[in-house]
């Protein structure tokens, strides 16, 4: 049976996002040290010495049709985080963009808008989805806020949805795009990506 979502690198001005492997592992522990991000208590990021298991996981996910990407900055030629689509519901034409994470410096830059924009016209123009969610903790406010600003609707809340690691209940807050609403949603983000220059 053929794979709905194949392995591929995609290119943009800023970024490339390339298949993540095992040789990303080093860079990443740079990136994820860069801010401490693994202490957001509200979102999963590994430590700097579990990025390995990291990359394991996103393996196995990518085994059950995902597809895990090492996110590129191409000015620097770095490694600065990583993004999947995961959560594959291939039968459907279903995913979601998810285990978004990058450097402290290159947050709030145009990275994530790139990166968003090359996933959604990959999903939309040449896997033929038909929605693509975004999953975010309730708590995470600037998650949810920068998921909005992509053109994203809010469908719902997943309320006790996860029990995270510290044994708390996450509640989860569910968006997402769909296909009709693509080509708006793609001409906001040019509009974003120009005017960052």
């Amino acid at each position: 049976m053929n794979r709905w979502i194949e392995p591929t690198t995609l290119k943009g001005e800023r970024v490339v996002l390339e298949p993540l492997t095992h040789a990303h592992a080093p860079a990443l522990a740079e990136a994820v040290a860069d801010g401490e991000l693994w202490k957001l208590w509200y979102t999963f990021v590994p430590t700097p010495d579990a990025v390995a298991d990291y990359i394991e996981a996103a393996h196995a996910e990518q085994a059950a049709g995902g597809l895990a990407f090492a996110v590129r900055d191409r000015a620097s030629d770095t490694v600065i985080g990583s993004t999947r689509l995961c959560h594959v519901d291939a039968s459907n034409r279903r995913a979601e963009i998810g285990y978004t994470w990058y450097a402290r410096r290159f947050q709030r830059t145009a990275i994530n808008t790139e990166c968003k924009r090359l996933m959604l016209a990959h999903a939309f123009e040449t896997l033929d989805a038909i929605a693509i969610e975004f999953r975010t903790h309730w708590h995470n406010r600037a998650s949810r806020a920068a998921i909005a600003r992509l053109g994203a609707k809010q469908d719902g809340v997943l309320r006790n949805h996860q029990i995270s690691a510290d044994g708390s209940l996450r509640d989860t807050v569910v968006f997402s795009i769909l296909a009709h609403e693509w080509p708006a949603v793609r001409q906001n983000l040019d509009f974003q990506l120009e005017r960052y220059g």
